[in-house]
């Protein structure tokens, strides 16, 4: 277990500057562009056909489903879209009844900010990914403002559940052509994390820090996908496992990690080619077990002999390389066997996870109603925007959602010149206003990767031209309504961020450490007890796969808290790494894995993986 602890997160400067620099593009940056552009374009240029292109902000709710679960396995992404649909329906429907009741705006805000507490919560709880809530609080915050009956509400419904069926197609499109493409990419960034964390570590390089962060989130986010599907997995699917488990040997060991290996394996996996072997344990098995020929099981009598070698009783001569490899080897077989269990742990059920994330949800709730009362105080008339900007600050910390105030202030504002810019053109007619929408939309997406500002730059002409489809609106008005209540949203939202905290997240964090760490021991002893009963060892294997599981949710769920002591993201790797080799133990203890040896019977050398 690494020592590593965490820092205290708590601000002494907030950063204005290095809020809006620029990173590098994601490396799929042009996926989620190209499938907001391909679902929002058949429904809209229909509607507009037909000369009802007042209807494309409710197909256009469906559309944008298509942005989400991009860093899924289709097999889970196909119920995440599922799901997303139906939740983007659900608040959808709240809103169409909410704005045929009543046009009460300090009870329609009250709505939309309940409906935003909840998404919140349900997205965090469920991890749905970027862009999470957003989007969400978006649909059904405009919804609430749109004059409306109970009649129409039906009709409305439906157009954006046909459109979200098209986006599901759009989703899950690219599957026949790379069935395993979300799974490729994470490996492959966590190989090139980890490569590079041991060039940084080899060099003695400043930042090593933040590369050796940088890698065991990179490793964990691969595990995330890879787990996401839990049914047996495929060949395919193994082999990626391979991969990552290679990375996490590089970042306990990076002195004898081969940057370039690493590198060339990343390559490898983008592609649509066979993934490179490690070398598979079962196949190596044979091999290994001839070499152990003559060993005895606990060690005894082996002894140094020479520089970078060891004799055995047998008188086996195996060169320090060859040791870690066969190492390497058998602590791969081991975590994949610990995996495997993990897999086969049914999740928690959701009211469970809901729970702790309880004081995310008051947060949302008031900072998005004290926004959109401020803004109705002001006189705006379209107050869901100071109620979206305001759901869309929080973030893992008060610096982080500090820098998210930033760039939506200066995103929408550098965006409303753009909308002014693009007015006159969208004007010219229908279908120029619904190529402007969809110019917007791919921008924002192939943009918002390098700052989310540079994304709101496209976002805030694209939500301004939404409100034209009904009917054409006067440019000055939309740009000050928009501009005042941007400030309101990001002020309010941010004094409501630092009023209401969760500091047990990281509380739970530890807790949840620490009872992966007693599971991991009860089950030790008990694989290590050839008294052990069947029983004995099934429930302290459950017991532990349950307690990796939980502490995954765990962290999960305090890395979107803020004001609280940095996550021990380290530790929670290296925990779950333990975790699945004492798994594997408990399986090969119940003879449903042959015992490899131990690796015991080698001396490893100074810096070698454990």
């Amino acid at each position: 277990m690494s020592s590593a602890t965490p820092t205290s997160a708590r601000v002494r400067r907030l950063p204005v500057v290095g809020a809006l620099r620029l990173g590098r593009p994601s490396d799929v940056w042009f996926k989620p562009a190209l499938s907001v552009v391909a679902a929002v374009a058949p429904p809209s240029l229909l509607l507009m056909t037909l000369g009802r292109l007042d209807l494309a902000p409710y197909t256009m709710a469906g559309s944008l489903c298509a942005l989400y679960a991009h860093n899924r396995p289709y097999a889970a992404r196909a119920k995440v879209l599922a799901w997303v649909i139906l939740g983007m329906l659900g608040g959808l429907a709240v809103a169409l009844v909410s704005a045929s009741l009543t046009r009460n705006a300090v009870v329609l805000v009250t709505a939309g900010a309940l409906l935003a507490a909840v998404q919140k919560a349900v997205c965090d709880a469920t991890r749905v990914g970027p862009p999470a809530h957003v989007i969400l609080t978006f649909v059904s915050s405009a919804a609430l403002f749109v004059p409306q009956t109970l009649g129409q509400a039906p009709g409305h419904l439906a157009l954006a559940a046909a459109a979200g069926v098209w986006a599901w197609l759009v989703g899950m499109a690219p599957a026949p052509l790379r069935p395993h493409g979300p799974e490729r990419r994470a490996t492959a960034q966590a190989l090139n994390a980890a490569a590079a964390y041991a060039e940084t570590a080899r060099g003695g390089e400043e930042g090593g820090a933040g590369a050796r962060s940088a890698a065991y989130a990179a490793v964990h986010a691969a595990w995330q996908t890879l787990l996401a599907v839990r049914n047996r997995p495929s060949t395919t699917r193994r082999a990626l496992e391979r991969l990552v488990i290679r990375a996490e040997v590089a970042l306990a060991a990076p002195a004898d990690a081969d940057p370039a290996r690493l590198r060339s394996w990343a390559r490898a996996v983008r592609g649509t080619g066979r993934i490179p072997r490690t070398g598979d344990p079962r196949r190596e098995e044979d091999g290994l077990r001839r070499e152990e020929d003559g060993l005895r099981p606990d060690g005894v009598g082996s002894r140094p002999d020479g520089a970078g070698q060891c004799r055995t009783d047998g008188g086996a001569r195996l060169d320090d390389d060859s040791l870690r490899r066969d190492g390497d080897l058998l602590r791969e077989r081991d975590e994949l066997v610990g995996v495997a269990a993990e897999r086969a742990v049914a999740p928690r059920p959701l009211r469970s996870r809901l729970g702790p994330l309880a004081p995310v949800a008051v947060r949302s709730a008031l900072g998005c109603a004290l926004a959109g009362y401020a803004s109705l105080a002001l006189g705006a008339e379209r107050p869901y925007w100071a109620l979206v900007t305001a759901a869309s600050l929080y973030q893992a910390n008060i610096t982080l959602t500090w820098s998210r105030a930033v760039q939506r202030v200066v995103g929408n504002l550098v965006g409303v010149l753009l909308f002014a810019a693009v007015a006159p053109v969208a004007q010219l007619g229908p279908l120029a206003l619904v190529l402007c929408i969809l110019a917007c939309n791919f921008g924002a997406e192939a943009l918002i990767g390098r700052n989310y500002w540079l994304g709101s730059v496209c976002v805030t002409p694209l939500a301004l031209l939404v409100t034209e489809l009904p009917g054409y609106q006067p440019t000055g008005e939309l740009v000050t309504g928009r501009v005042v209540d941007t400030l309101v949203g990001a002020l309010v939202g941010f004094v409501a961020a630092v009023a209401v905290t969760n500091r047990r997240a990281g509380r739970r964090v530890e807790r949840a450490l620490t009872t992966v760490d007693r599971a991991r021991e009860h089950a030790a002893r008990v694989a290590a007890d050839p008294s052990s009963s069947p029983a004995a060892l099934v429930a302290a294997r459950r017991g532990l796969a349950a307690a990796v599981v939980d502490l995954r949710a765990t962290a999960d769920a305090a890395a979107g808290e803020w004001w609280q002591r940095a996550l021990p993201l380290e530790r929670v790797v290296l925990a779950e790494q333990a975790a699945h080799r004492t798994l594997a133990a408990t399986v090969r203890r119940r003879g449903l894995l042959p015992d490899p040896g131990t690796t015991s019977t080698y001396t490893y050398t100074e810096g070698a993986s454990p």
